[in-house]
């Protein structure tokens, strides 16, 4: 395989597995890794950071390098993760692997709880069963940035073979102490019960359907809830590495078995995880799908108004703006960034926003991960519910009523390879249009692909996918039909028709 194939995209590095991804071409990114955490050693423990309030800032570096290493339930992930273990072991960096398949959130919660300088997991989240990835999580417990993955990647360019194969083999590593094999479960348990009211959730008696889709949460999610008291029914639990023939998301689609059980069986909730449990998947007690912008207002709101609690809020460009309204509503202040959930984690960082989030179904709140935690955001809903004691139609429908109605929708469209991406965004640049579905354009947003915001306050988004023919509609108004006219119309702006 050609190294140069070897690319970190928004959420790390994914790729076939046994064809791109595979025991060369992982270990060659192991041992790239394990460079840049022995060059970096100060890295994160700047006293500018420590003055910015950051977390995990101002520390001493361990005197011996420390890496978390996790891993999902895809094919030959354990072994995939040990593989990660044997090169950083030879490169004198301790491996701390999860003794189980464990989310992403939980290795994100562990590099930063044990202060290590970085952690590994092998995942593709939501990508197909025969993908896999290699993510790298930096000190901070969030996404790495571009200038990260960028070296990175460099490094992988410039390694020999002899340094690629260098390795300790895995119970050599255990005994030696260099490799250690730890329950990730307690800890993240313990954090997730100093962010919630988990007695909130015993005392309203809670029905729930926790749905792991086959995934990483599967010994996470449902354990938690009853923890937390409530009546837990577990779907896809086992291990099914082809996730049923399915990419193991939490869309609509995915999740019919879950309302299905809710429905029959008369539950409050349908909470699900994707295959690294860093997105969530909400079904209401009438068997509702909630989409993950609703979401995003309706935990804000639950942590103003319920919790008391206050900060900034911040979304990615093309995340409703619902969330906005709830914020405005209650005076916070509200940051808008580019699409990807690392731009998100590096303002959480800061501590000073209270909730994070974006439209693909990732959210962190404050004193936490700067990383998506599904699991987090299931549990937020569970408290909602149990604080309002009634089902989040109810509870949505008296939040429209104080900040309005927001109907979004999102559609994948699939371009005529004949037609030329690149024109298509020099027309947008030069010649956009200023009109649509009945509104003058008020303004266009830049930060990540075109986002044209009318006069009345909706809006329409297109982001060209920079890998393949494809371009994503996002369009917000306060009706299901200016909705779907704004839709339309992005479709016809593309294929050069409007």
């Amino acid at each position: 395989m050609a190294t140069q194939n070897i690319k970190f995209g928004t959420s790390g590095w994914r790729a076939v597995i046994a064809e791109d991804f595979n025991i060369s071409t992982l270990r060659r990114v192991s041992h790239a890794v394990a460079e840049h955490v022995r060059e970096h050693r100060e890295y994160g423990y700047r006293g500018e950071e420590y003055l910015l309030g950051l977390r995990n800032a101002g520390k001493p570096a361990p005197k011996t390098p420390k890496v978390i290493i996790g891993y999902d339930t895809r094919f030959l992930s354990e072994d995939f993760a040990r593989n990660v273990a044997e090169a950083l072991a030879a490169e004198s960096i301790t491996a701390v692997i999860s003794g189980t398949d464990s989310p992403t959130p939980v290795v994100a919660w562990e590099v930063m709880r044990t202060s290590a300088s970085g952690g590994v997991m092998i995942t593709a989240s939501h990508n197909p069963p025969h993908y896999n990835g290699f993510k790298w999580t930096p000190y901070w417990g969030g996404p790495a940035m571009p200038d990260i993955t960028n070296d990175l990647e460099a490094r992988v360019q410039a390694l020999t073979i002899a340094e690629v194969e260098r390795h300790i083999p895995f119970d050599h590593g255990v005994t030696a102490g260099i490799i250690k094999v730890e329950d990730f479960h307690e800890n993240y348990f313990r954090q997730l019960g100093s962010l919630l009211d988990l007695g909130a959730i015993k005392k309203a008696g809670l029905k729930i359907a926790a749905d792991s889709v086959n995934g990483a949460a599967r010994t996470y999610l449902r354990p938690i809830l009853e923890k937390a008291g409530a009546k837990v029914t577990g779907l896809r639990e086992e291990r099914d590495v082809l996730f049923g023939g399915r990419s193991p998301d939490t869309d609509e689609k995915n999740l019919a078995g879950l309302r299905e059980t809710v429905v029959k069986n008369r539950m409050n909730l349908g909470l699900a995880c994707d295959g690294d449990a860093d997105r969530f998947g909400i079904i209401d007690s009438d068997g509702t799908w909630i989409s993950p912008n609703l979401v995003l207002g309706l935990v804000l709101e639950h942590l103003v108004k319920n919790r008391g609690l206050k900060g900034k809020f911040a979304r990615s460009v093309m995340t409703s703006h619902f969330a906005d309204a709830v914020a405005r509503h209650h005076g916070l202040e509200v940051r808008e960034t580019a699409v990807g959930f690392k731009h998100i984690g590096n303002l959480l960082r800061t501590g000073q926003y209270l909730l994070g989030g974006e439209e693909s179904g990732g959210l962190s709140i404050m004193n936490h991960v700067p990383e998506k935690d599904g699991i987090l955001a299931c549990l937020l809903i569970a408290e909602m519910v149990a604080y309002e004691r009634k089902p989040i139609k109810k509870i949505l429908a008296e939040l429209n009523k104080r900040v309005g109605n927001f109907v979004n929708c999102r559609t994948n469209l699939k371009v005529d390879p004949n037609i030329n991406m690149e024109s298509v965004v020099e027309r947008l640049k030069l010649n956009p249009p200023l009109n649509m579905a009945g509104s003058s354009v008020w303004r266009i947003d830049h930060t990540d692909g075109f986002k044209f915001i009318m006069k009345d306050g909706s809006w329409l988004g297109l982001r060209p996918s920079g890998t393949e023919p494809l371009v994503r509609i996002y369009a917000e108004a306060s009706t299901p039909q200016k909705t779907a006219a704004l839709t339309e119309a992005g479709k016809k702006i593309i294929v050069g028709k409007f």
